[in-house]
């Protein structure tokens, strides 16, 4: 009696589980006893026999190669593989003497009909298995194009089964909004923002920090501002499910990865690294630490006695700082004054309304030039790819800036949320650790200079448009009638757009981590 191995093969783990893989061995097993062979050792593989390199179907090819059974009996042409590369492998067998049966399929492997037959399925196979991806990338293709996501849930989003948008994770996904919104603080660097992620609970499935190249991935992901980028052909969409992070926040952490911000942590990590100038040259004052004093000077060889201590600049900032504070009294006539003006102006969202689907339709029209600019050739595939990417995001953006202004006239409450977090800001920069101060001062302090030992600074330009416009508001008296109405109509449009501005997106993060 001849002595045979028994291969069994399923494409996925759940055919596995059925009974596939039984009623493979039931058929093997008849054609064994009607043909005078003992099956001594079976081989079963679940895994798609569409691409090279099975396992075990290599490790049944080594061991009859080596002389361990006289053959291999197989179900089905179909079961043996479906790809040219391990289908020539099979016809090496049968070259060296080694016999190849299939239990269904009545054909004489080692004749030349027989060989010729099997070829000629082996084809039909390899032909069926094309088409079938070809019909699943169709499929694909169209669900993308309908904003749907058709592969797994990135980190951060969950899976809600087929043909349904991935939805953010109450969990991890918050965790990932962490994350971009740290590494878009310029403090971190990729090593540091593992190990603060990890503080966070952020982890591999062992305990340790996230892997480099896993941080590295999610953080250049447009997934999460609402666009879908499929990495294998460089294609983006615009997708249909919620943004987990904003637009313009993304948009700055690549500008971070490509070095085109400002530098991330280091070893020295002296407060004011990078943020004050020379008043004379305009060159960064250079920190270093001398008798435990850390001092910032100006290495340009014209400005050898322009060097100052920290402290003096730590006081500066605070001076600064403190000319933006307001009293409850002032925001309690202010959110007065906030209320009167939407009820009378909340057509101004239609005008917004307007605005923003004029805008969207503008880039539409872009898209659509640059698709034919595509068609015709004028430009390559990695160029469409790049700037259809720039546009989709711009697209975001602007969807995102339109929802938010008519939430605001929704929920006038904005304004008066964004006036709280900046009332004390002395206060809060008092009391901040050194990360969360540095941020502060690049958000809220400009034209910070030393000349001379001497140190300036001023409220950035929205800080001022800030004081400005409550000031307006306070001296107005409220009526539709007064002669303030355009200035007062003005600031509050300015407090409006501040509220909504990437400064007011920042600020909750530095001063509830403070609070």
């Amino acid at each position: 009696m001849k002595q045979c191995f028994g291969y069994v093969r399923v494409s996925s783990l759940k055919q596995g589980e059925g009974v596939s893989l039984d009623a493979q061995k039931d058929a093997i097993e008849r054609f064994a006893a009607n043909s005078d062979i003992t099956i001594t050792k079976w081989f079963e593989e679940q895994q798609t026999a569409a691409k090279s390199g099975r396992p075990i179907f290599n490790q049944m090819l080594k061991a009859l190669k080596a002389g361990k059974a006289a053959g291999v009996v197989m179900h089905k042409i179909d079961r043996s593989a479906r790809n040219f590369f391990d289908w020539a492998k099979i016809g090496e067998l049968a070259d060296n003497g080694i016999d190849v049966h299939f239990a269904t399929e009545s054909l004489d492997f080692s004749s030349r009909g027989g060989r010729l037959t099997a070829n000629i399925q082996m084809a039909v196979a390899e032909d069926y298995v094309r088409n079938l991806r070809t019909e699943i990338f169709k499929g694909q293709r169209g669900q993308l194009e309908r904003g749907f996501y058709p592969f797994s849930a990135p980190i951060g989003y969950q899976d809600n089964g087929k043909r349904q948008l991935k939805t953010i994770d109450p969990v991890k996904g918050q965790l990932v909004k962490l994350a971009f919104e740290l590494y878009g603080s310029s403090q971190y660097s990729y090593e540091t923002l593992r190990c603060e992620l990890a503080k966070h609970g952020f982890t591999q499935g062992s305990g340790k920090p996230l892997s480099r190249g896993c941080l590295e991935a999610f953080l250049a992901n447009p997934f999460y501002c609402g666009v879908i980028r499929i990495k294998r052909t460089g294609e983006v969409f615009q997708g249909a499910h919620e943004p987990l992070i904003s637009a313009e926040l993304f948009e700055r952490v690549q500008k971070i990865k490509a070095g085109k911000c400002s530098k991330k942590i280091t070893r020295h990590n002296h407060l004011f690294r990078g943020l004050f100038a020379c008043g004379q040259c305009g060159r960064s004052m250079i920190p270093e630490r001398q008798k435990g004093y850390v001092y910032y000077r100006c290495h340009y060889s014209e400005c050898p006695k322009n060097i100052v201590r920290e402290e003096p600049l730590d006081a500066a900032i605070g001076k600064v700082l403190s000319t933006v504070q307001f009293t409850e009294d002032v925001l309690k006539l202010i959110n007065e004054r906030v209320a009167a003006w939407v009820r009378r102006h909340q057509n101004c969202d239609v005008t917004n309304q307007k605005t923003s689907t004029m805008q969207l339709a503008k880039i539409d029209e872009r898209i659509e030039k640059l698709e034919d600019a595509a068609i015709e050739q004028i430009i390559d595939k990695a160029t469409f790819d790049k700037r259809k990417e720039n546009l989709l995001l711009e697209r975001t953006q602007i969807e995102q800036e339109a929802q938010k202004a008519k939430q605001f006239y929704q929920n006038p409450k904005a304004i008066e949320t964004f006036l709280e977090r900046i009332k004390s800001l002395a206060e809060h920069y008092y009391f901040a650790g050194p990360s969360a101060k540095r941020e502060i001062v690049e958000i809220a302090v400009s034209n910070r200079k030393v000349t001379a030992k001497n140190v300036s600074a001023e409220p950035s330009d929205w800080l001022e448009k800030t004081k400005c416009a409550v000031t307006i508001l306070m001296c107005a008296d409220g009526r539709a009638t007064s002669r303030t109405f355009s200035a007062e109509y003005k600031a509050m449009e300015e407090l409006a757009a501040l509220a909504r501005s990437p400064q007011s997106k920042r600020l909750p993060l530095i001063l509830m981590d403070e609070a």
